[in-house]
């Protein structure tokens, strides 16, 4: 073999077994030496076996650049067969010779400075697929420390690189994600990074409609139009189909797309979310011929979670954004998108010069599906009604839900007429029954409407006239349509300017009591009064309850109100007894608002602690309607004011539509018979009869009855002989103020009607 530049007492680095048997008959004679000369070719000939089981690449070159060792790997690589034929050669003889003057250059810098060279990444140009070595040179040195030329050696790092790339690709990912790229670049770049990783495999990333379950085609960066043309044109690929048929699907497109020549191989992956909901596929087409960098495996699983990702982050951002113009329930518009359609609705008009109508529909008694069927019914039925509202519309319009059971439609180009017909039908639409967990339901709704330029200038405004509007249908009745007017607004204004002289009557303390007595009607003494509040205007004067009570209870002021008179009520009670003007039970009026309240027990007995007063001296009258909208939390809550030792007493007695079995499970002390029973006794003989059945059925059920509304005394006679024992009314007095009263009582019984 060629020996190249080797030091003078030096033996071969490479030795063949016929040199080696050549060296031991050379060495024959000379016993003293031959041992040592033995054993040190044996350690060369070792030496060389273990480089040659090395598969890091091996050589040694002289100060030419010709070849003076190489392990195997070397000699492999450069397609020859033994190491001789490679000796004395250079890398002019195997590599192009731009790349050769490349390796040249730095192996001259080693071998003319002396330093060594560490670390180099250079792509190989020898074997199939990309290729990374890692080279190290060093200086060769002969027995002098004379630079004869350099050492080499370099380490195949293309899976180290190739597990790099998928590293950075992986964060590129990630960033483009946290960067909120759109879903459709997004995928597109992922689909250049899984066809870079690989020669001749295509990549299609495909997501399914969320409606129709079918697959969409999003990006395929490799594939021609013709191949997303007929994927998109896939009749059903639904999320639930058999990956093989989807994939025969896919395949079809891609042999009819004559994308290659080449027989491809379709194999699909599922994209999935965190729950495992199936969000699009992955389809990657493949030769026989195709070959792929190593890790390509890992990187396509690393590729389907991260499209799971972005699919899901995607539609999540696009469901915040619908919510955040939408309804979540019925899909329909929100209060803020309705404002902008609103504005620009307005906006064409006064371009066109037309009209824009708005309607405010409020369902009649949702309340009650609620309470008695649940909010899961409630819900249900709000979404039947809006598909069925939205159907009329079409495309004259639009329609939001802006509350529980409200919504406002607006109407473009339509003249008032035709949007009174519209709403006409939308109306009895609503109407129409609805079957509902095996129960059918009937509800109704009021309809308000209001027009642009005449009712409103601003959205605002114009929303407003429509709800004024809508109250006013309430008010008629229920179940109808209104047009606004404009003594609505006037009606509206008075009442907000009530409802604050309202605030500060309560904060001024403007409120007094008056006192009717209740008397026996055969003596003609006083034993109870009942407590009726009065506005002591300080314009108008005395005010009495039908002109604010109603506005009170509408607005909740109702409940300071009331408790203002149970405790003045009791107070004054407390007073008279004080006084010695005799204990008399004092009546006071509960509102329904005020029994609805949670803090109704507690406030009774503060009343009664506050003042003193004997809890049996105090009387609750509770109307009979009031009772009947919810009777079996008003009978739990009347018993826990009988436990207070409070008395119970059921005003307007016969107007409430009460059944007797009901009746009879009240914790009460006394009916209070309604004075329409009294008013035509003794010409109504309909009204003696129900006056004596009351009366009747009271005693039966050992029950106190209080008459209302007696003024004379044929009535007075009537109700002494139909045993009724207690009456109210004009013709003992009208409510007065205390101090007369209080005169009353000091006369108490001394004068008898």
């Amino acid at each position: 073999m060629t020996k190249g530049v080797i030091a003078d007492g030096e033996l071969p680095i490479s030795l063949s077994e016929v040199e080696l048997a050549s060296h031991a008959a050379i060495l024959h004679g000379r016993p003293e030496s031959l041992q040592r000369d033995i054993d040190m070719v044996e350690r060369q000939y070792w030496l060389e076996n273990v480089i040659n089981q090395i598969p890091d690449y091996i050589y040694a070159k002289d100060l030419e650049g010709r070849f003076l060792f190489a392990n195997q790997a070397v000699v492999a690589n450069n397609g020859l067969s033994h190491l001789a034929d490679l000796v004395g050669r250079t890398d002019f003889d195997f590599l192009p010779r731009h790349v050769a003057e490349t390796a040249a250059d730095v192996e001259r810098r080693v071998t003319e400075t002396g330093l060594p060279h560490f670390g180099s990444e250079e792509l190989a140009f020898r074997g199939g697929g990309e290729r990374w070595l890692m080279f190290t040179r060093v200086p060769l040195r002969d027995a002098s420390g004379t630079i004869v030329g350099v050492v080499g050696a370099s380490r195949d790092i293309t899976a180290q690189k190739s597990a790099e790339r998928r590293m950075r690709s992986q964060s590129y990912l990630l960033e483009m994600i946290a960067r909120g790229t759109p879903l459709a670049d997004f995928l597109d770049e992922l689909a250049r990074m899984i066809t870079g990783f690989s020669e001749d495999v295509h990549a299609a990333l495909l997501t399914i409609r969320p409606n129709s379950g079918q697959l969409r085609m999003v990006a395929a960066p490799t594939l021609n139009e013709e191949y997303q043309r007929r994927v998109n044109g896939v009749s059903i690929l639904p999320v639930t189909a058999n990956l093989a048929m989807i994939e025969a699907a896919l395949k079809l497109a891609f042999d009819q797309a004559g994308i290659s020549e080449l027989d491809h191989q379709c194999h699909c992956l599922p994209i999935s979310d965190a729950d495992g909901q199936i969000e699009g596929v992955l389809a990657l087409y493949s030769s026989e011929a195709s070959r792929s960098q190593p890790g390509f495996s890992d990187f396509v699983s690393i590729a389907v979670h991260m499209a799971g990702i972005a699919i899901s982050r995607h539609r999540a951002e696009a469901r915040i954004r619908f919510l955040a113009d939408h309804d979540p329930l019925t899909g329909m518009a929100n209060r803020a998108l309705l404002d902008r359609k609103l504005t620009l609705a307005m906006q064409k008009a006064d371009l066109r010069g037309g009209e824009v109508a708005l309607a405010f529909l409020d369902l009649d008694n949702f309340k009650l599906v609620n309470d008695s069927l649940g909010h899961s019914v409630g819900d249900q039925l709000l979404k039947i009604v809006a598909d069925r509202i939205y159907e009329l519309i079409g495309d004259h319009g639009s329609l939001a839900r802006i509350g529980g059971d409200e919504f406002v439609i607006i109407l473009e180009s339509m003249d008032i007429k035709s949007c009174l017909g519209l709403l006409s039908a939308i109306r009895e639409a609503v109407a129409r029954p609805i079957a509902l967990h095996e129960i059918e339901l009937r509800i109704t709704c009021s309809i308000g409407v209001a027009t642009y330029p005449s009712h409103g200038k601003s959205a605002g405004d114009l929303l407003a006239s429509a709800d004024m509007a809508m109250y006013r249908a309430k008010e008629l009745g229920r179940d109808g349509i209104a047009l606004f007017t404009a003594e609505m607004t006037a009606t509206v204004r008075r009442k907000l300017s009530r409802t604050d002289e309202l605030r500060q009557a309560i904060l001024r303390d403007e409120f007094v009591l008056h006192y009717q007595p209740q008397v026996d009607v055969q003596t003609g003494r006083i034993i109870a009064a009942e407590a009726l509040v009065r506005w002591n205007h300080p314009c108008e004067g005395l005010v009495f309850p039908d002109d604010f009570i109603a506005l009170a209870e509408e607005t909740g002021l109702i409940v300071p109100i009331g408790e203002w008179v149970l405790r003045t009520a009791c107070s004054q009670a407390r007073t008279w007894q004080e006084q010695g003007l005799g204990s008399i039970r004092i009546s006071v009026n509960v509102s329904a608002r005020q029994f609805q309240e949670r803090r109704l027990i507690e406030t009774v007995a503060a009343a009664l602690n506050e003042t003193g007063l004997d809890s049996s001296w105090l009387e609750l009258e509770i109307t009979e309607s009031l009772i009947m909208k919810d009777l079996a939390g008003s009978i739990a809550r009347m018993h826990e004011l009988e436990k207070l030792g409070v008395k119970l007493a059921v005003d307007d007695f016969g107007t409430g539509y009460s059944s007797l079995s009901a009746l009879k499970r009240f914790p009460l002390s006394r009916l209070k018979i309604d004075r329409s029973f009294i008013a035509d006794i003794p010409h109504d003989a309909d009204d003696m009869a129900i006056t004596s059945a009351i009366i009747s059925l009271a005693q039966k059920m050992g029950l106190e009855v209080v008459a209302e509304g007696v003024e004379t005394e044929e009535q007075a006679r009537f109700l002494v002989e139909s045993g009724c024992k207690e009456a109210q009314g004009y013709l003992y007095s009208r409510p007065i103020e205390q101090e007369r009263f209080s005169r009353m009582l000091e006369s108490n019984g001394r004068d008898h009607p």
